[in-house]
């Protein structure tokens, strides 16, 4: 089953194609109209508008670029002119894809909900139209709160710039400007109170549809960022009391694909779809398999890993943490004296192990989007921002005791915290783990940072082999996403809005 939706995704998305302004309409080629006769071609058409999405790229991206890797034993020089000593430019790889890639798929998005405007769906097709038209809604919105949380310099700041809004098929004549935060997430409000009325599924089940759930996470998430908690809070609370956090045993097989335990929402990644391949190996420009972010073969230690933990990363987990045992591969080598060893490289071998493979392909895993303890999370900043901070019940202190007794399988001690500071210390220090190798990490320090009085940092060890690049302050202007070069040659008016430090 899962081969035939992808063959179908694979044909309708080169079928809609990209279409940029520049491309010239030929005689017979397939337009919208003639792709979205019914709501058969408007399901196989959503398929085709999931196709176009692939966190991989933020992955390594949040990876690269902060203190989460460090050169692996395999490594082949990979990040040394890039994120390891904190390059980032108007030219650079990340900010090319992750605005081609956001406004790609906001592009298939409004060709979907405008062909679908044409549509009158028979009597017993309403509902699956309506969800079809759900999912897009809810998909526009996540997409330009992806952008907005890479270029904005600001996600607090409603008149700072976001991104230009893209809520119908361009013309070869539009040459859009940046909306501000506040215009985009008006925007992006709007779209899932849309979804919100048109879906019909509370859950999708297996997590890998788009569901009033999603919706709901979504929310939740752009409002935290925000710094909006008043409404995080409950949205948050809702999900966990309905997403139990996963059990030791069910939290290991998470990431081998074989449960879906406290995920809200992921996208998939299946044996021969479309995502099954060996990607740019350490780049940016990754796609493919999730594992080649951090090794050539597989998530050993004799697979070529070109990336490993970072020592900073490492030494904040457990051996009896359950997340110790599901992100470092069993066959590395712990140091138990690092800074002393006379071969640190080899002697000290961290090898990622979150992303192994599943169905038969090695280092192939399911991306997970939204799963129900970033929303425990969500609710300790909510409760760090009002100043509550130790007790044994709606505290950042019981929380933070929540998630801990839940990895570790046994009560562990309530956290005492003197101050809000150390609170949201502790809040990113435990998204640093929890999260690890999953595309929050530069978010989080740009976001929560400031508040934590915590900045990118590096081992000295790690960072030996380059200048420059063991410490990046929260405030720097590389924690915002510069405006790509390219997009200035057909879009001349953004580069008076380029972004604060970048020349371009």
């Amino acid at each position: 089953m899962k081969k035939i939706k992808y063959l179908v995704l694979v044909v309708v998305a080169l079928a809609m194609g990209c279409n940029d302004a520049i491309d010239i309409v030929q005689a017979g080629r397939l337009t919208a109209d003639n792709a979205f006769k019914n709501v058969d071609d408007l399901e196989r058409g959503i398929l085709g508008v999931y196709g176009t999405y692939d966190i991989t790229p933020e992955i390594a991206f949040a990876s690269g670029y902060t203190d989460e890797v460090a050169p692996g034993v395999a490594t082949g020089g990979q990040n040394f002119t890039t994120g390891f000593i904190f390059e980032l430019n108007a030219g650079s790889t990340a900010a090319n894809r992750f605005w081609l890639d956001g406004y790609q798929q906001l592009n298939e998005i409004n060709r979907l909900l405008e062909a679908a405007q044409a549509l009158t769906p028979e009597s017993s097709e309403q509902q699956a139209y309506n969800n079809i038209l759900g999912q897009a809604y809810a998909l526009r919105a996540y997409s330009h709160f992806q952008m907005l949380s890479y270029f904005s310099t600001d996600y607090s700041n409603d008149a700072a710039l976001g991104v230009p809004l893209s809520l119908r098929v361009p013309s070869i004549a539009d040459q859009p400007l940046r909306n501000t935060n506040g215009e985009v997430y008006e925007a992006i409000a709007e779209d899932l109170n849309l979804a919100q009325g048109l879906l019909t599924d509370q859950s999708s089940g297996t997590g890998t549809f788009v569901s009033r759930d999603f919706v709901t996470a979504l929310r939740a998430r752009v409002a935290a960022y925000r710094g909006d908690y008043s409404t995080a809070l409950p949205l948050a609370q809702n999900l966990v009391s309905r997403y139990p956090l996963a059990t030791r045993d069910q939290f290991m097989n998470i990431w081998l694909d074989q449960s879906n335990a406290e995920i809200i929402f992921k996208f998939e990644r299946t044996f021969n779809g479309p995502f099954d391949f060996q990607g740019a190996s350490g780049s940016v420009n990754a796609g493919g398999w999730v594992g080649n972010i951090y090794a050539f073969v597989n998530a050993t230690a004799g697979g070529g890993a070109y990336y490993e933990f970072s020592r900073n990363l490492f030494n904040l987990f457990d051996p009896e943490d359950v997340r110790y045992d599901a992100y470092l591969a069993p066959s590395s080598t712990v140091s138990d004296d690092y800074q002393n060893t006379t071969d640190f490289v080899n002697e000290d071998i961290l090898v990622v192990g979150k992303y192994p493979g599943s169905e038969g392909q090695l280092l192939m895993n399911d991306l997970k989007v939204f799963r129900s303890s970033e929303m425990l999370l969500i609710i300790a900043e909510a409760y760090a921002d009002s100043n509550s901070l130790n007790g044994s019940s709606n505290s950042v202190a019981s929380v933070l005791k929540q998630l801990r007794d839940q990895r570790f399988g046994s009560s562990q001690d309530l956290p005492s915290f003197n101050n809000q500071t150390e609170a949201f210390a502790a809040i990113l220090n435990e998204r640093r783990v929890e999260f690890a190798f999953e595309g929050h990490r530069w978010k989080d320090v740009k976001r929560l940072g400031a508040r934590a009085n915590q900045n990118i940092v590096r081992d000295p060890l790690d960072c030996e082999q380059f200048a420059n690049g063991c410490e990046l302050s929260n405030s720097d202007f590389r924690m915002t996403m510069p405006l790509p070069l390219n997009e200035f040659d057909g879009n001349p008016g953004l580069r008076a809005q380029q972004n604060p430090g970048y020349t371009q």
